[in-house]
């Protein structure tokens, strides 16, 4: 059995926690890991430029994220829409008919995915739209 135990947020170093901090927050800003950059030499005033620069990049990004979504949910309640008037007898029959074209089984957080909706998006719309 090994002796190594995990540190507690407390015990790591202010650089430590920056480096942490800037791991979280890289992934945020473009959606994967730094594991290319070496910031084993930064100072805190470094990450505290980074995390500047980060803030800037998340902030932006969730208002692109946010327009994407909005566009996808109004196609996609469109195309609901057509269903409903084409023949489908109700929202849950286009359901199905949109995971089988889509490919995506039954799973409605596949389809958010596949449709560019917010995550959770059938959850909260179908307390909306009955």
């Amino acid at each position: 059995m090994s002796d190594f135990t995990f540190k507690s947020w407390e015990e790591y170093t202010p650089l430590e926690q920056a480096a942490c901090t800037y791991w979280d927050m890289y992934k945020d800003a473009h959606g994967f890991r730094p594991r290319h950059i070496d910031t084993s030499t930064w100072t805190l005033e470094q990450f505290e430029a980074e995390f500047r620069d980060l803030q800037e990049v998340i902030e932006r990004e969730a208002i692109l994220r946010n327009d994407s979504q909005a566009r996808a949910s109004h196609e996609f309640e469109m195309r609901m829409l057509s269903l409903l008037q084409s023949g489908a007898k109700d929202r849950e029959m286009a359901m199905r008919w949109i995971h089988e074209a889509e490919g995506s089984d039954g799973d409605d957080e596949y389809l958010c995915f596949l449709l560019g909706l917010a995550y959770g998006y059938f959850r909260t719309v179908d307390k909306v739209i009955v």
